[in-house]
């Protein structure tokens, strides 16, 4: 006999095998025991959850030629015959590879026989929401009306794709996600009969990474044993599975934390060596920061063993929760900036180094830079064309300068060697701004153009401004935009630009709306969204 993939050997031949749908198998049971089982049924839920168990469970069930308890015996011949899969009145259909009007019409065709054997003809149809228009057409007379000796069990992940004149005919049953508890408590009993030697923390990390899904879990279990090695421990799945370990994880995050270069590099170059997929660690380092503020929150954390725990706990003493949100959302931008680039190590690389390096622009001589912005402003508000500068907020504990943006679309770097950091003005030699937006907006979009920032400058190019209050600007555009041209205006880091080269133009903190197709917009930055969450998560700080 050859060889049976775990979760095949181990299906569940009974309702009482089934682990985490009680509420599921205790109504069928009580249908079957009644003697009022339905015509129809949808089981849904996501992959792996024990909906086609439970309809090959129930086709037996309702069959079996001594059922107890709303259970099959799975000894009579009709059992037998259906567990080998030689029983032809129990009829098992993929709707993803048979979802044609024919395939359809060959079950109506057979509708109208008697069963062989059995008490019901049963079709048991997997993904059903891969039918077709006119196979769902084809199916609904049937469904509606079929003879007393047809029964229906219907299967899928995305209920929402059916029709809603095949919802309303069938008894809908919505398999839940299995619990981390009960993955565990079914991996130990396939442990125990299969002579498989597995540590406590690796069930937990297996049950973490099946993400709810039985099937997954079996599949993952089996993975660790193909190498003939029957003992199991968490780094052996991690390895497997493709994860980094943990400990280069922590390392990364402890680098950033510490605004340490040269260490970020070097964990870096480890998991590269170690052949780990740059994408897979990002997200695992993102997951990672958010455990750390999960677990500032609630001091609760599970697939961590007690030593990581501990790291984990070192790190959230070390940041505030504004700051670990902020960091999730630095990385989140980077995972996007990634995706679209050929050069994926190289700009996971660059944006490591500028995490690592945002402590420059802290640690340096704030109050000294303050000054030179200060005098710098206050020479230019002698003439009143000139765009006037805000500098607040300036707090011994935290400095924060307003309205000042020193990125290189807006300002370039003097020249003077003694000089850290520098702000230019955005009005250059011999071209000034004013007040109203439609005479400022040219030149913004010339700035635009001459900065570098082709893209997002050629998706305005048509566009005008229109002042709309004392404290919002609009952007029009007369002849709409693509949703390319949606994506780039609408991109944060542009919304910030606009906005902040308009403060400037305006002397005043202002917002922009974009008006498209006569329809307003209201833009908001990465700042509101971490405010919001912040407020959700219950964080009490100000952005300033």
């Amino acid at each position: 006999m050859g060889y049976t993939a775990l979760y095949r050997k181990f299906r569940p031949l009974n309702f009482s095998e089934m682990v985490g749908q009680e509420h599921i198998t205790k109504t069928l049971k009580n249908q079957i025991i009644a003697n009022r089982v339905g015509h129809a049924y949808l089981f849904n839920g996501g992959r792996g959850t024990g909906k086609t168990s439970a309809a090959k469970i129930l086709a037996r069930a309702i069959n079996c030629l001594s059922p107890k308890d709303g259970e099959p015996c799975n000894e009579c011949e009709i059992c037998k015959g259906a567990i080998s899969g030689s029983l032809t009145d129990i009829v098992e259909m993929d709707a993803a590879s048979n979802n044609s009007v024919e395939d359809i019409r060959s079950i109506r065709e057979e509708v109208n026989f008697l069963p062989t054997k059995a008490k019901y003809r049963v079709y048991i149809i997997d993904e059903v929401h891969m039918l077709s228009t006119g196979a769902f057409n084809a199916l609904l007379k049937t469904l509606e009306e079929p003879p007393e000796h047809v029964k229906f069990i219907l299967a899928t992940t995305e209920p929402q794709k059916l029709p809603a004149t095949i919802l309303s005919r069938c008894q809908r049953f919505d398999f839940k996600r299995i619990s981390n508890e009960d993955i565990i408590k079914r991996l130990e009993i396939v442990c125990k009969e299969s002579n498989i030697e597995i540590s406590k923390n690796a069930l937990n990390v297996i049950a973490v990474l099946s993400e709810g899904a039985m099937r997954d879990a079996l599949s993952i279990l089996e993975r660790c044993v193909q190498d003939g090695d029957n003992k199991i421990d968490e780094d052996k799945i991690k390895d497997l599975v493709g994860i980094p370990k943990t400990m280069y994880i922590h390392a990364l995050i402890e680098a950033v934390v510490e605004f340490d270069v040269n260490k970020a590099l070097e964990v870096i170059q480890n998991v590269l060596d170690d052949g780990k997929d740059i994408i897979n660690f990002l997200w695992e380092i993102i997951k990672y920061t958010k455990d750390i503020l999960v677990y500032k929150s609630t001091k609760k954390l599970d697939l961590y063993n007690e030593e990581e725990l501990k790291d984990i706990k070192d790190l959230s003493d070390k940041l505030s929760k504004e700051k670990l949100v902020n960091l999730i959302y630095q990385l989140s931008e980077l995972e996007n900036d990634i995706k679209w680039s050929t050069q994926k190590t190289i700009m996971f690389q660059a944006g490591i180094i500028k995490l690592c390096s945002e402590q420059d622009e802290v640690t340096q001589d704030i109050q000294e830079r303050v000054n030179k912005i200060e005098k710098y402003l206050k020479s230019q508000s002698e003439n009143r064309s000139s765009p006037i500068y805000n500098v607040t907020n300036i707090n011994n504990n935290e400095s924060h300068i307003s309205n000042v943006n020193t990125n290189s679309n807006i300002a370039k770097s003097r020249d003077d060697k003694n000089e850290t950091t520098t702000v230019k003005n955005v009005k250059k030699e011999n071209k000034t701004y004013s007040n109203k937006a439609e005479e400022y907006w040219p030149q913004i979009l010339k700035d635009l153009k001459d900065n570098g920032k082709i893209v997002l400058y050629t998706n305005l190019i048509s566009s005008r401004a229109t002042q709309i209050n004392d404290m919002t600007v609009g952007i029009e555009f007369p002849n709409g935009l693509n949703s390319f041209g949606k994506t780039v205006v609408e991109k944060q880091e542009n919304v910030r630009e606009l906005s902040n080269m308009i403060s400037i133009a305006c002397g005043k903190q202002m917002n922009i709306k974009y008006i498209i197709n006569g329809q307003t917009k209201v833009q908001a930055t990465n700042d509101d969204k971490i405010r919001d969450l912040a407020n959700k998560s219950d964080i009490p700080f100000t952005i300033n």
